[in-house]
């Protein structure tokens, strides 16, 4: 007997037969998962001074950490240049092949003098321009109100030290979800409220270079968690019907393993520290910050003769609205430590406030970043740690990347490549087999640019820029033609499967 088939079914056939392939394999996006690239506006754009921007916290800060001298190697006054060269990034971008494209908004381009009563329509226009390119090209946006950038002016009233930060904030969400609304579907409001508060309050690392540690972060992130309320609360109530987005918060976290067996405080204490500072306010069933922070830093206030806590109360009523102000879990995650408990002391109270010192495994591969070891199985581990947590939340990984040096060739970027792919790898895990809820990742960054206090040391880009060019030359690296693979196959490709294929 002859069975004849025609050619449908023969493909239907091929792709069901490499599908399940896939699936056994656990190199499988689930159907409708977006992949996407990240930058932010300090960090890329330049045009420091360009039309009516007014001045902002960073060109204040690296322009006196430079003694007044605007030296682009030190400063974002240049950048990347992607104020000039959007239109060049996006197509890099298209070309690629992402699906969305993670950048943020500069609150002194819109307002330059801080405050609501000034819009630079000059401001707007550029990022309309920006928006409506992107769209031509089939990418969607995904908008960050603020990536740690505000007009200088705020800063000489408190900064984030200022409870009035939450007015300020307010009006520039709404003029923001106003200009851009139609344009924008997925947003974001604050990014990393934890990192931002610690290195800018505390170690003063970051503009503005405040130093009030135990003091100034606890002070920022109760006055972030209000401002992203309040962001959330007009989104909610006066664009969410026309425009019908998502709007969250991106929270960084890393995992902590114990480094010692069968002690699982420790883990769980160092995440209530970083990530649940943030997520607990707005994820947990009972809201407010985690119980152990309030504990702990309670203590440690009265025994350093404080009339209250350090850490800032919520009242009951914004305990309320605080809870559930975020339509998915924006998390960034690069890397993971080790973490081990110290008793309390009677007289010094809880070490680091927490009780909890941390350290790194020394066979863990480094990246350029002091802080970034590469461990993935930490990826899939704090995926889990958030399942259980928040009663699995839809997770969006809004950054995920590895650092290089600035004095290497490194367009052969092989070490990233192995990066992502082992990252991306245990988050299929965590979503296959232990049932995560992930949606989304991004990767960190589409181009190298200002990596903040480290200025141009380190490169997260997968395309490089020749800062030493007037032009800003980009080359896309090795790891954008990776990804760029791994998109048009909607699966995750080792790098001997790249490298066979291209040679």
């Amino acid at each position: 007997m002859i069975f004849f088939f025609d050619k449908s079914f023969i493909i239907i056939l091929l792709i069901n037969l490499l599908y399940s392939q896939c699936i056994a394999e656990n190199t499988c996006f689930p159907s409708g998962f977006k992949i996407g690239v990240a930058s932010s506006a300090y960090q890329t754009e330049g045009a420091w001074n360009v039309s009516d921007k007014g001045i902002n916290n960073w060109d204040t800060f690296t322009h006196g950490k430079n003694q007044g001298n605007s030296n682009e190697d030190n400063t974002g006054d240049i950048a990347s240049d992607s104020y000039n060269k959007y239109k060049e990034d996006i197509q890099i971008i298209s070309d690629i092949g992402f699906d969305y494209y993670r950048l943020s908004l500069s609150w002194a381009r819109i307002l330059p003098n801080g405050f609501a009563n000034k819009i630079s329509e000059e401001g707007v226009q550029h990022y309309k321009n920006v928006l409506d390119e992107l769209h031509a090209k089939g990418i969607e946006p995904f908008v960050t109100i603020y990536h740690w950038d505000h007009p200088d002016v705020l800063d000489k009233l408190g900064g984030w030290t200022n409870e009035l930060m939450v007015d300020y904030f307010e009006d520039y969400a709404r003029i923001v979800f106003q200009e851009f609304g139609s344009r924008v579907k997925l947003w974001a409001t604050i990014n990393e409220p934890n990192i931002n508060c610690l290195s800018s309050y505390s170690t003063g690392v970051y503009a503005p270079g405040f130093k009030m540690p135990g003091i100034g972060p606890y002070i920022c992130v109760h006055n972030m968690l209000k401002a992203h309320t309040r962001a959330y609360e007009i989104y909610d109530e006066e664009f969410r019907q026309i425009n019908n987005g998502k709007i969250g918060i991106v929270i960084a976290g890393f995992y902590h393993f114990s480094v010692e067996e069968n002690d699982t405080e420790s883990s769980d204490v160092a995440f209530q520290y970083e990530s649940g500072w943030i997520a607990h306010p707005i994820f947990s069933k009972n809201g407010d910050y985690p119980p152990v922070m309030k504990e702990r830093i309670g203590e440690n206030s009265k025994l350093e003769g404080y009339p209250r806590s350090r850490l800032p109360e919520f009242s009951p009523d914004w305990i309320q609205r605080i809870k559930g102000t975020s339509d998915y879990f924006g998390l960034n995650h690069y890397s993971s430590n080790l973490v081990k408990s110290v008793p309390k002391n009677p007289i010094t109270g809880w070490i680091n406030d927490s009780g909890i010192v941390s350290s790194v495994d020394k066979s863990w591969m480094r990246a350029a970043s002091i802080w970034l070891s590469v461990v993935p199985k930490g990826f899939r581990s704090i995926l889990n740690k958030i399942k259980c947590e928040y009663n699995n939340p839809p997770v969006f990984i809004t950054e995920n990347g590895y650092s290089g040096y600035a004095n290497e060739s490194d367009i052969q970027d092989i070490n990233r490549i192995n990066y992502f792919y082992s990252y991306i790898e245990e988050m299929l895990l965590a979503i296959n087999v232990d049932g995560c809820n992930v949606h989304r990742y991004t990767a960190w960054s589409i181009l190298d640019s200002f990596e903040w206090d480290m200025e141009y040391k380190e490169r997260f880009g997968i395309v490089h820029v020749d800062f030493n060019n007037p032009n800003r030359t980009r080359t896309p690296r090795l790891s954008a033609s990776w990804l760029g693979c791994v998109l048009n196959r909607r699966k995750l490709i080792s790098f001997d499967e790249f490298n066979a294929n291209r040679i």
